[in-house]
């Protein structure tokens, strides 16, 4: 069966921050619990604005002379907490923008190029202000789009094995729906292909932002006239939450609808909450899928202990049959190229004060789950489920 891709088993190594934090020592780490790929976060000492260029040389020369000594070798470079928490690449300063993407995005790419690696990045978000009106919001996302057309030939240029974008799960952090990647994928890859990271756990917030139906919101108009908060209500715009605080009966739900119909962007679908139709529709255009183990409900970045797994929606042989099914989709030129490779992303966070015995048993215990189905010298797509 042509076009599969091979599947290899990888961890980030964000849970080695402020713990092992040279390159020789998170690979060793890494192999003493049974794997041989890695992402590298750039949490874990491997940030250009924090390091610098002189020290991202070191980086680069420390991590080649430990690949050779370790056996361990990066696969893919990751962008961390630090970037995630700012507005990045879409900031409402032009200059901030630039900045970001010269001196910290193309920075990252050449890091990656120069161990042969990939680079997989979430590092934007919209402001309230932004998400409120629709033109605004459309130039920010052009913007955006072109920003990243802009680093996906640069990472060519430079010989950046991929790039990727990773989904989220809300309406400030773009793409965070079905339809949102498909159209972030067509768009991008009019500029320039580029692709995406899925997530196995990002599917846990797409459900709090369901557009309420005609007969929810006659419910939540009762309740309001008897004096009940709607705890959960999600309208999108002020706008609309305007008109529903001021409106005294039931016709003035049609002004709410018509007030939603000009947000379609801040509204989910049902399926957005599902993590095997993500899968289904992506896995073909996403090099590296994070794994963590969750209940559906939020995105904690558990392990795949046997006490997470009983209570966990994460099943390996259920992520694998989808990723198959990915690759079976027909070819389509609006979309990038599916890919011949994936890199299954162990991404399990820890706490400041977990005990370091304690955080290597349950990275153990992921890798001895997910070894039973993806061996240390990678899967072939073709020969599974045969």
């Amino acid at each position: 069966m042509k076009n599969l891709p091979k599947i290899y088993l990888a961890i980030d190594n964000c849970f080695a921050s402020k713990r092992w934090t040279e390159p020789e020592e998170w690979m060793n780490v890494i192999k003493s619990v049974g794997l041989t790929y890695v992402e590298a976060s750039a949490d874990t000492e491997c940030d250009p604005l924090y390091l610098g260029e002189d020290y991202m040389l070191k980086w680069r020369d420390k991590v080649l002379n430990a690949t050779q000594k370790t056996g361990v070798t990066v696969k893919n470079l990751y962008s961390g907490h630090g970037t995630y928490a700012t507005l990045g690449l879409a900031h409402t300063d032009s200059g901030v923008r630039k900045r970001f993407l010269e001196k910290w995005l193309k920075p990252m790419c050449d890091t990656a190029a120069s161990i042969g690696a990939g680079f997989g990045f979430y590092c934007h978000a919209f402001p309230d202000f932004v998400l409120q009106d629709p033109s605004i919001y459309n130039d920010f996302k052009k913007n955006l789009y072109n920003n990243l057309a802009d680093l996906a030939s640069y990472a060519s240029e430079v010989g950046c094995k991929y790039i990727g974008c990773e989904q989220m799960y809300s309406p400030h952090q773009i793409p965070w729906t079905i339809k949102g990647v498909l159209e972030f994928l067509i768009e991008t890859n009019r500029r320039k292909p580029m692709y995406i990271t899925v997530d196995c756990g990002h599917q846990s917030g797409q459900r709090r932002f369901l557009r309420p139906s005609h007969e929810q919101l006659m419910q939540y108009l009762m309740e309001k006239k008897n004096g009940l908060r709607s705890n959960g209500l999600w309208l999108g715009s002020l706008s609309a939450y305007k008109i529903f605080e001021d409106a005294i009966n039931g016709q003035d739900i049609t002004s709410i609808e018509n007030e939603m119909d000009k947000y379609p962007y801040l509204f989910a679908e049902y399926d957005d909450g599902d993590t095997y139709q993500w899968l289904e529709k992506f896995a073909c255009f996403s090099p590296i899928i994070h794994l963590q183990q969750t209940d559906g409900l939020k995105s904690a970045h558990l392990p795949f202990t046997s006490e997470y797994n009983k209570i966990g929606i994460i099943k390996a042989d259920k992520v694998l049959a989808a990723i198959k099914k990915s690759f079976l989709q027909p070819d389509n030129n609006d979309l990038p190229p599916k890919v011949n490779e994936i890199v299954l992303t162990l991404e399990m966070f820890t706490g400041t004060a977990d005990i370091n015995r304690d955080v290597l048993n349950r990275i153990e215990q992921s890798v001895k789950y997910w070894r039973e189905f993806i061996p240390e010298n990678g899967l072939l797509m073709t020969e599974y489920g045969e």
